[in-house]
């Protein structure tokens, strides 16, 4: 049976500005797969949660399996909350957690709107860009905040931190490079010639 996937989300899987005309995720992707199976782009470059949640609503009916990126943006969303003075590590450790509350239920409620969809989901955790200690330590924040989401939805889950592990695989601080989207598309590939049915518990993908 022929596959049909659908990427949702943001830069992470829609990197094709980032790559200078090489192959973006999207089409190492459809590389990676049979022939007869489809690839259809619904991540945008710059979406937040509540962007991504939207893009939900356009998932075609003949689709076989979902891919989910989204939480960079939001992050940088937060980045002028990030950068406030402070004069303890507890008072910064506090902004982090402020930061994370805001975060958290809106993507839970985009990791519950995609677990609503009827056939097998993964979302993928942030992975560790090079963006200095403060955001370093930030993203590791939302990412158990990701996880806990995943795991709490029964979704899968695909840990880019160990997928992008290299500076070759970042085009700059944030976005993926070709290398870097040949590690992402090796991932969904690997996920999706795996996986055919939705599971009552998490699977860890890397």
């Amino acid at each position: 049976m022929a596959r049909h996937v659908v990427l949702f989300g943001d830069s992470i899987l829609d990197n094709a500005s980032y790559v200078e005309g090489w192959p973006d995720v999207s089409a190492q992707l459809r590389a990676k797969l049979d022939p007869e199976d489809r690839v259809t782009l619904l991540a945008v470059d710059g979406s937040i949660c509540e962007q991504a949640e939207r893009q939900l609503d356009r998932c075609p009916a003949d689709a076989t399996h979902a891919i989910l990126s989204s939480g960079g943006n939001d992050i940088l969303h937060h980045a002028a909350l990030l950068e406030q003075d402070t004069s303890t590590v507890g008072s910064a450790m506090a902004l982090l957690l402020q930061a994370r509350a805001e975060f958290e239920p809106l993507h839970r409620a985009l990791v519950e709107r995609a677990g609503r969809l009827p056939i097998p989901v993964a979302v993928c955790t942030i992975y560790d860009a090079d963006m200095g200690p403060l955001i370093a330590t930030a993203m590791g924040i939302f990412n158990d905040a990701i996880s806990r989401n995943i795991h709490r939805e029964g979704l899968d889950l695909i840990d880019l931190r160990i997928v992008c592990d290299e500076a070759a695989d970042y085009a700059n601080a944030i976005e993926p490079s070709v290398a870097g989207g040949a590690k992402i598309a090796t991932a969904i590939a690997s996920y999706v010639t795996s996986v055919s049915d939705k599971a009552a518990n998490s699977r860890v993908f890397a």
